[in-house]
């Protein structure tokens, strides 16, 4: 039902360009016949504004990878540069809570460990909103900044570096559904210390899950059906702990290989001192507005590293 509402949105956008397309064809027209200049100016205002929101729209078409639709979940790490790193950390996660607010995206801070001196260690940032995954994967890599550290009594000029990493929420499925023809159940005699029978009737219950070759055997309680109750609940857990294990392992391959922020490593600079400049080293994009992008002015950046993916 949410895909499916998420199509019939996207059908409804599209419905409403071409409708406006069409009203403004007919202004034109009309605008022309009676030679009205007022009217004509607030048409090319009007077909402006269109221009602008079919490019935005088509350019979100672009968003079509398996996981671009879900939340994102953003961490920030502090790399080297001690002090300076983790208040650089810090920067990041406010400038990516900034650009989340201007951008109609809700965030919440998940997880949060604050550095000795200032800043912070490591953040987690749950992002949640049209396709916020597909537009913040970019982010992923290490970002460096140059300045003049606030933490130098001689105010000398410091590089740091911080990590930030990008994957998708998983699926909200957290409950594992049992089938339970797919569970085997075998009933027999509890036993005690040393082996030796304490039940004549078969009260302790073996189930063995199929797909997944998990077994789980309970003889605790007094009756069969408590017994399975409580196997049915343990190989829940079980079957719970292995989707997530899956998860993580499918998340860690879409974070890709692990990269250390250090010199060298990152994919963007931020420049602060002697000058002013952002760059993203993947697509070359820069702009000298450092202090607005750390205001949450990103989209520049992600819509140049989107294209330069797409084109490649």
């Amino acid at each position: 039902m949410q895909h499916l509402n998420a199509l019939k949105s996207d059908v409804s956008i599209w419905d409403g360009l071409v409708q406006r397309s069409e009203e403004l064809v007919e202004f034109v027209e009309l605008a022309g016949d009676e030679s009205d200049d007022g009217m004509l100016e607030q048409l090319v205002l009007d077909a402006t504004a269109l221009r602008s929101d079919l490019e935005e729209h088509e350019f979100r078409l672009q968003l079509n990878g398996e996981h671009d639709g879900r939340p994102a979940i953003l961490s920030v790490k502090q790399g080297a540069g001690g002090v300076d790193a983790q208040d650089w950390s810090e920067m990041l996660l406010r400038m990516y809570a900034r650009w989340g607010e201007q951008s109609g995206y809700d965030t919440e801070v998940l997880d949060f460990t604050p550095g000795e001196e200032a800043g912070i260690k490591s953040a987690a940032l749950r992002v949640t909103g049209d396709h916020a995954y597909g537009y913040l994967k970019s982010e992923r890599g290490v970002h460096r900044l140059v300045r003049l550290s606030p933490f130098d009594s001689g105010h000398r000029r410091h590089t740091s570096f911080s990590l930030v990493e990008v994957y998708p929420e998983p699926d909200d499925a957290d409950e594992v559904e049992i089938d339970p023809s797919e569970v085997r159940m075998e009933a027999f005699r509890a036993s005690g210390h040393g082996g030796q029978s304490v039940q004549k009737n078969s009260t302790a219950v073996r189930l063995t899950h199929e797909p997944s070759g998990i077994v789980v055997s309970v003889q605790n309680e007094r009756s069969q059906a408590q017994n399975r109750q409580v196997a049915m609940k343990i190989l829940h857990a079980r079957l719970t702990d292995l989707e997530n294990q899956r998860r993580a392992a499918e998340q860690a391959k879409l974070k890709g290989d692990h990269v250390s922020a250090e010199f060298g490593r990152q994919v963007r600079s931020y420049v602060l001192h002697p000058y002013q400049m952002v760059k993203d080293h993947r697509t070359d994009h820069e702009v000298s507005d450092a202090r607005g992008v750390l205001e949450g002015d990103l989209d520049s950046f992600l819509k140049a590293y989107l294209q330069s993916s797409i084109g490649s």
